[in-house]
């Protein structure tokens, strides 16, 4: 059969072409996921995410994450909890675990049509963020333009969290690339600026490493609700909003990370082997 089959999704606005590559081996790399993560000539999403046979023989599928120009990714909360939904579906079970670069991830269906995700427990050791040098991550010294102070953490990737007083008035399309790819970050690093609006709100927005400003990143909003309890700025469980909407986090006491969010079909289509033999070349 011509072309390759896929599945566009989305979690608050986070877009992802599925590609099922369990039964029939599909050949895609950095030059692929650039093309059809491309909204003009690809189909158009922040990441691409490829599903395959697990690894260790445990989990439900291995899930390869690819963002949009080329890099690979550990983890990607709002793809997880699409591609659970996808697993789920097909199974009739209401949960599915995930294998990931990051480990593995168990999700099962909740209330309203949600889906939750354990993301696993967040690091904030240097070396685990990691960082480029031995420094305090709960205050660690940089500071970009008005952003200073930030908490630097792992969530399945490096992330940089930035308490503000206005989310909405930080230049993140300006500060985010420089941030990400600052070389005290070796990985580069995802970037968020926090607004505490109460101990159980936080107004997040997000530059995604390879991705840019995106509506909504799921480990994005893991990392800011755990770097604000650790702060002291908020509860263990909130409502984290993103341009996107809202999802519901708890680190619980034994260190992992629980994330609760919508997911979505927007339509599902056939990639035609033009388009990926074009990029091969």
């Amino acid at each position: 059969m011509g072309g390759l089959p896929f599945t566009k999704m989305h979690g608050l606005g986070n877009d992802f072409v599925v590609l099922d590559a369990r039964a029939r081996a599909v050949a895609v790399g950095a030059a692929e996921a650039r093309v059809i993560a491309d909204r003009r000539i690809g189909v158009g999403c922040d990441q691409l995410l490829v599903v395959e046979k697990p690894k260790n023989g445990a989990a439900d599928a291995f899930m390869r994450i690819f963002n949009a120009d080329g890099g690979e990714s550990g983890a990607c909360g709002n793809g997880a909890r699409c591609v659970a939904w996808l697993l789920m579906a097909e199974t009739g079970n209401a949960e599915a675990s995930i294998e990931t670069l990051a480990g593995v991830l168990a999700a099962r269906a909740a209330d309203g049509g949600m889906v939750e995700v354990d993301m696993g427990p967040a690091k904030f050791g240097w070396r685990d963020v990691p960082l480029a040098r031995e420094a305090d991550t709960l205050h660690l010294d940089f500071a970009r333009g008005p952003l200073k102070d930030p908490v630097a953490l792992n969530v399945g990737n490096p992330h940089v969290v930035f308490f503000v007083a206005d989310a909405n008035a930080v230049p993140l399309a300006e500060l985010g690339p420089k941030i990400e790819h600052d070389p005290l970050f070796p990985e580069r690093t995802n970037v968020e600026v926090a607004e505490i609006v109460g101990p159980g709100e936080i107004r997040l927005r997000v530059w995604e490493r390879g991705a840019g400003i995106t509506r909504a990143c799921g480990s994005g909003a893991c990392a800011a609700l755990v770097a604000a309890n650790r702060r002291g700025l908020a509860n263990r469980r909130a409502r984290v909003v993103l341009d996107g909407g809202p999802l519901t986090i708890e680190w619980r006491r034994d260190g992992r990370v629980l994330m609760t969010g919508p997911v979505a079909t927007s339509f599902t289509g056939v990639l035609d082997d033009a388009l990926l033999a074009e990029a091969r070349s």
